[in-house]
C-alpha cells in the first residue's frame, strides 16, 4: 500500500492556519458542549472520564493557536498517566464523534513525519475565522482600521456609563473578592465573569475520581487577583494581545499556577 503524501509542514504558520476558533471563548463553549456530549452518549464512566481528561488536556495546549495542539501520542500518554494503545483509542473516539481531527505534519529540516496537529472542531454555532459571517448589503465592503478603533473608544465610553460596575450584579459563583478587584477596570458582568471562567479552566483537575483539582478555592482566588493584577500592568503598558485578551490572561494564570504547584509554602497553605 502506497504511504499517503504529507503536505504540511510543522511550523507555526500552519498551525496558525489551522486554527478554528476566534476566541478563547469559543473554544470554552466547544469543550463544555462536548463534555456533555460524551456524558450523554458513552455508556461506560471509565471512559467518559478519559476523553474528558483528554480534551481538556488538549484545551490547556490549544491556547497559543487557539483550537490547535501538536503534542505527540506519547507526550499525552505520560501527560495522562495512560498507555499508548488507550491514548490512540481515545482519539479515534473524539474524531467519530467529530470533536476532533489530526492532520498529518512533516519536520522542514528532514521533512519527515512529525506529531498530528490535533484540531478541535467547533460546535456547529460556533464561527471560525475561516467562516466570517457575510455582509450586510448596506455595510461598506471595506473599513479602515483606524475607524474602528475610534468606534470602539467611543462605544467603550457609552458603554461604562451605563453599564452597572457593581460586584452585586455580577454572579454568584465569582468570588467577591475577584469581582471587586476587576469591576475596578471593567464594568461589564460577563466580561469578569469570563475572567473568572479562566482561572477555573487553569485550575486542572489531578484526581478525576473525585473531582480533586489542584488548588483549593483560597488558593485558586489567590492566583486569580494576582494574575489579574500582572494582567493590568501588561495593558498599561501597552503589551500587544494577538489572540486577545482572555487568551493572554490564560497564559499569565497558567505560568502561575504551574510555579505555585511546586512552591511548598503555598501548596501547604
Amino acid at each position: 500500500m502506497m504511504k499517503k503524501c504529507i503536505d504540511v509542514i510543522a511550523n507555526e504558520e500552519s498551525y496558525i492556519n489551522l486554527s478554528t476558533f476566534k476566541d478563547i471563548e469559543g473554544m470554552n463553549k466547544t469543550i463544555r458542549t462536548n463534555k456533555d456530549i460524551i456524558r450523554a452518549t458513552v455508556k461506560r464512566s471509565d471512559v467518559q472520564v478519559r476523553l474528558i481528561a483528554l480534551l481538556e488536556l488538549l484545551k490547556r495546549h490549544s491556547c497559543k493557536q487557539l483550537g490547535v495542539s501538536y503534542m505527540s501520542k506519547n507526550t499525552i500518554a505520560d501527560k495522562l498517566e495512560l498507555s499508548y494503545k488507550t491514548v490512540q483509542r481515545l482519539m479515534k473516539k473524539l474524531e467519530d464523534l467529530g470533536m476532533i481531527r489530526q492532520v498529518s505534519m512533516k519536520r522542514k529540516k528532514d521533512m519527515l513525519q512529525t506529531a498530528n496537529a490535533i484540531i478541535i472542531q467547533p460546535v456547529q454555532d460556533d464561527v471560525s475565522d475561516k467562516t466570517p459571517p457575510k455582509e450586510s448589503e448596506k455595510c461598506p465592503t471595506k473599513t479602515k482600521p483606524v475607524s474602528l478603533k475610534q468606534n470602539n473608544k467611543r462605544l467603550n465610553k457609552r458603554n461604562r456609563s451605563v453599564e452597572l460596575s457593581s460586584a452585586n450584579f455580577i454572579a454568584h459563583w465569582v468570588p467577591k473578592a475577584f469581582a471587586d478587584f476587576t469591576s475596578n477596570f471593567y464594568s461589564k458582568a460577563e466580561t469578569i465573569q469570563e475572567f473568572w471562567k479562566v482561572v477555573k479552566q487553569c485550575n486542572r483537575v489531578i484526581d478525576y475520581e473525585n473531582d480533586k483539582r489542584a488548588f483549593t478555592g483560597d488558593q485558586e482566588l489567590q492566583i486569580g487577583v494576582k494574575a489579574f493584577k500582572e494582567f493590568v500592568m501588561k495593558l498599561k503598558a501597552g503589551t500587544r494581545m494577538i489572540k486577545g485578551e482572555f487568551a493572554y490572561f490564560n497564559g499569565i494564570v497558567n505560568k502561575l499556577m504551574d510555579k505555585l504547584y511546586f512552591d511548598h509554602d503555598f501548596v501547604s497553605q
